[in-house]
């Protein structure tokens, strides 16, 4: 079986890069590779990608990886080595070749010959397919079915990044609160929001007696307004003392 097209755009596609559509755009590094179109992205080029599958790519001791619970969505990464970084455990997707300087005991990677931890036998995704390609011939038992792969919320926009109307927010949750925001406005006439903004309410300080009371201006209020209640704060009263005995 040949190597799926978003794997292949793995090891072929160079990341953190600057990228050629946004030359003059602050932030403007390739770092994700959007798996349906098979090419690698800059934060700026999400907006025309925001309905494929994306993947982040991170740096790691100046290689390219992927965080392991992104790409298990796409392939088994069992005995592949994972490293910690930023608290979340990543993958590299490249091979890392490392010449043995001695033959000892404990696990080696199966392709690079570099030292591993046990149980892995995989320093990279890399030399995983390699592996199964070499020995098993066919990649498709690893292979899982993926049809949405999102940013995770860590990526980082630029600031300076403007996506136009809701409709092209690439998050849901921005589109969500403006829907709601309009909906609010929708409803109520200009009037209504003038006189909501006009009784939020004018506080007044009094002082009584060495009392101060916040109440709230009952000019030009609504019956429900009548409700509304004064809160003071009471002077304690003078303490008792028992007699001396």
């Amino acid at each position: 079986m040949n190597v799926p097209a978003w794997l292949d755009a793995l090891y072929t596609q160079k990341f953190f890069a600057a990228c050629s559509y946004h030359e003059n755009a602050k932030k403007n590094e390739k770092n994700v590779c959007c798996l349906d179109c098979c090419i690698s992205i800059c934060p700026h080029c999400i907006i025309n990608h925001r309905f494929h599958r994306l993947l982040q790519i991170r740096r790691y001791v100046y290689h390219d990886v992927v965080r392991l619970e992104d790409l298990q969505k796409l392939i088994d990464c069992s005995n592949v080595q994972a490293y910690t970084i930023n608290s979340a455990k990543v993958v590299f997707i490249k091979k890392r070749p490392q010449n043995r300087q001695f033959k000892g005991s404990g696990n080696y990677c199966t392709s690079c010959d570099r030292s591993l931890q046990e149980p892995f036998i995989h320093c990279s995704l890399g030399c995983k397919v390699d592996y199964v390609l070499k020995y098993k011939k066919d990649l498709s038992p690893y292979l899982r079915t993926c049809t949405t792969l999102q940013l995770g919320p860590d990526f980082l926009f630029p600031q300076d990044m403007y996506f136009g109307d809701e409709e092209t927010t690439p998050h849901s949750t921005v589109v969500d609160s403006d829907e709601q925001m309009m909906s609010c406005s929708s409803g109520s006439s200009g009037s209504e929001i003038h006189n909501a903004i006009g009784n939020i309410g004018n506080f007044v300080r009094k002082k009584r007696s060495g009392l101060y009371v916040c109440a709230r201006s009952a000019s030009k209020v609504s019956d429900e307004d009548d409700m509304a209640t004064s809160y003071m704060s009471r002077r304690k009263g003078i303490p008792h003392r028992s007699p001396l005995c």
